[in-house]
């Protein structure tokens, strides 16, 4: 089971769903700064409503992509 931790744009159910189903923690997107890794809807450019926000985490927008895409990606970005 994946041990790595997943801050999820609320907006991305489907991407939630499969994540958990795979065995990754996910957290809201409020919790970005302890996660591994960051799945935004990349609709927006400001993601937590600053200007600048610092995380160590790879970030993925997944404008047009499925939620079997977004989860191949992460897997392949935490690898």
């Amino acid at each position: 089971m994946h041990q790595a931790k997943v801050a999820v744009d609320e907006n991305l159910t489907p991407v939630r769903s499969l994540l958990e189903q795979v065995g990754y923690q996910v957290v809201p997107i409020s919790e970005l700064h302890s996660a591994d890794c960051v799945v935004v809807t990349g609709g927006a450019d400001n993601v937590m409503g600053m200007q600048t926000t610092h995380t160590k985490a790879t970030i993925i927008a997944t404008p047009g992509m499925t939620a079997e895409e977004v989860v191949a990606l992460v897997e392949d970005r935490l690898r």
